[in-house]
């Protein structure tokens, strides 16, 4: 189980960046948004409604009007540099998975009161240091630098 620790704006290529931390050890998964999740993510943050639903609202009111609940998100892996989340629902005692972006997955468990999740294996991901010959002719998968 993962916690939001905040935002971040990567200054090089002015994207926001998730940043969790899973509870009782010392690492950081950072993720890259796009502006709008940032943007609905930030806003729940600071407790800020708006005054019509945004997507993530209307999201949360559909699931709700299905007699749904979101039991959890989990983000599940690194593919080709793109991260992958799954959405668990419950609907009447069966569980629904939901194939979804991180970021609005993160966006719908802070409007739910969902816990988040990360795979563990994503934390231990190498990332590349300037310069670092050896990470390119590597089997292990890699992200962009911090």
């Amino acid at each position: 189980e993962v916690k939001l620790e905040g935002l971040a704006l990567d200054m090089t290529t002015n994207t926001p960046v998730v940043i969790l931390t899973p509870t009782g050890i010392d690492k950081v998964l950072p993720i890259w948004i796009g502006h709008a999740e940032a943007w609905a993510i930030a806003m729940e943050l600071s407790g800020v409604g708006s005054k019509r639903p945004l997507t993530h609202d209307l999201l949360k009111r559909v699931i709700e009007s299905l007699h749904a609940t979101v039991a959890r998100v989990e983000i599940t892996e690194l593919r080709e540099q793109t991260f992958f989340a799954v959405i668990h629902l419950n609907t009447n005692g069966e569980q629904t998975r939901i194939d979804a972006r991180p970021s609005d997955s993160i966006a719908l468990a802070l409007k739910t009161g969902a816990s988040i999740f990360v795979n563990e294996d994503l934390f231990n991901i190498k990332r590349p240091e300037p310069g670092d010959e050896a990470a390119a002719g590597s089997d292990e998968p890699q992200v962009p630098p911090m």
